[in-house]
């Protein structure tokens, strides 16, 4: 029964007073899994009272996206094929100078002798020139010698004649 607005309020009047009026224990509503609200969730807390909570929203992890395969760029490759390419060479030039040492340096001493023998005969004949000069002896006339040389027949025989002047 509601209490009249002018009625003072005394203990067998007061409604809902655990030891005069015990408020009656009314059932749970019961809530369907579709009457739920988004963002509201079953919650158990730590005293194990379990309870309708709001919770934050729970998104279906989506599968993570494969990565894509980019093409390899030209430079790159073209780098990636010469790389071993332009190492066997140096590898097959290092190789190859190592077998030439021994004959190009054999080389440079048969060059070197033929330096000397040429400035040796240089000198020589330098030498010659102007010991001749100083002993006064001189070399005479420039002579030449004409020789003219005729065959008759594949197998005939040769003659000639020799004319000095």
């Amino acid at each position: 029964m509601p209490t009249e607005p002018h009625q003072p309020l005394t203990p067998a009047t007061r409604h809902g007073d655990p030891i005069h009026r015990p408020r009656p224990v009314e059932p749970h509503a019961v809530l369907l899994p579709t009457e739920v609200p988004p963002g509201v969730d079953w919650v158990t807390l730590p005293n194990g009272i379990r309870t309708l909570a709001y919770t934050q929203p729970h998104y279906a992890s989506a599968p993570e996206p494969e990565p894509v395969r980019e093409p390899i760029p030209r430079w790159a490759r073209t780098t990636a094929l010469l790389a071993p390419t332009l190492g066997g060479g140096i590898a097959a030039a290092g190789l190859g100078i190592s077998y030439a040492v021994p004959g190009v340096l054999a080389m440079a001493e048969a060059l070197w002798a033929t330096v000397a023998v040429i400035a040796a005969g240089g000198l020589a004949t330098l030498l010659l020139r102007t010991s001749r000069s100083r002993s006064g002896r001189g070399v005479g006339p420039v002579q030449h010698i004409t020789q003219n040389i005729t065959a008759t027949g594949v197998f005939g025989r040769a003659t000639g004649t020799l004319n000095n002047r």
